[in-house]
Order: C-alpha cells, then structure tokens, then sequence
C-alpha cells in the first residue's frame, strides 16, 4: 500500500531524466535565440510537452525558471516566470484535445501579445504598496503600455514559430511516444 501511494507522488526515474531534457531543450533554446528581441521557443516548448507529458511539464517549467534565475539572476521577470510559464501549460490543457495547427498557432500568439499584460502584476502590487491602489494601477498599466510594441513582436513570432514546428514537432514525439510505450 505505501509503495502505491509513494509511486503516485514521487516522479519515476523515467520522469526525472524526462523533465531534466525538458529544461535542457528549453534552456539552449532561450540562449540560442537570446540575439533576438522576444523571439523564444519557450511558449512553443511549453505547449508541446504539456499536449504530450501532461501534468509533468510542471516539474519542467519549475526547473526552467530556478535554472534562468541562477543563470540571469533574481529580479522581478523572475517572479513573473513563475506564474507566466504554469500559465501557459493551464491553457494548453484546457484545448488539449485539439490538433489544431492554427488553433495552437493562435493560442501561441494570443499568449506572447499578453505577456506583457500578465507580466505588469507585479509592477501593480510594488505600486500599490509604496502609493495605493491607483499608483499601482498607474505603474502596471503604464509598464504595459510601454512593452506593446515588443508584445506584438512577441505574438506575431509565437504565430510563425507554432505555425512552422507544431506539426513536424509533434509527429517526432509522438513516434518518441510510441517507441518508449510513454502515455
């Protein structure tokens, strides 16, 4: 009975080594791609391995985010990335029963167009406590407005990116699928 129930919350060492890839192919893609302005494969990364390893991805974008603080340092992106990154993994597995290749592509875009609107809550919070409500409204929606430029960058290359790789992605994963008899 104990080994049932540890087995349901411990990750399987099949598990473990899957999430340490994950970060891995999250980390080198962020750096391969630092060069470009709100160019990323994460939001990409993020919805695939969350259509095909489910709630384990979690596990990913936790160890993603600790591994970009120790690499860039602590600042207030970082609190963002915590709740950003789950975000996404959250609407993913709201359609995940879609195959969608425009569906994913503007779910993808929708996402990097309101990055910059999501990321502002902490800006609202330091606001407001240092001048009230308002001044933290003032700060967030201020901080916001300024990035609507890099946002729509940010969509518009989430689109393209989901448009080109979704399906050949998603085809080698499943076929990886298939070969390691992974559900």
């Amino acid at each position: 009975m104990e080994e049932k129930a540890r087995s349901k919350t411990v990750p399987a060492v099949r598990d473990i080594a899957l999430i340490g890839m994950m970060i891995a192919i999250m980390e080198v893609c962020k750096r391969a791609l630092d060069f470009l302005p709100n160019v990323e494969l994460i939001s990409f990364w993020i919805i695939m391995f969350t259509l095909f390893f489910g709630k384990r991805v979690m596990y990913a974008i936790f160890g993603f985010v600790l591994l970009e603080g120790m690499v860039y340092g602590f600042h207030t992106w970082w609190i963002m990335y915590f709740y950003i990154w789950p975000l996404l993994s959250l609407i993913t597995r709201a359609f995940r029963k879609n195959e969608s290749v425009i569906l994913w592509s503007v779910i993808s875009a929708v996402f990097g167009l309101g990055f910059g609107a999501a990321c502002s809550i902490p800006y609202i919070v330091i606001g407001a406590a240092d001048g009230g409500i308002r001044n933290g409204l003032y700060a967030g929606f201020t901080w916001w407005v300024a990035g609507i430029p890099w946002d729509i960058g940010h969509g518009i290359a989430n689109f393209i990116i989901m448009l080109t790789l979704y399906v050949p992605v998603r085809r080698a994963m499943e076929l990886m699928r298939r070969k390691l008899n992974m559900a």
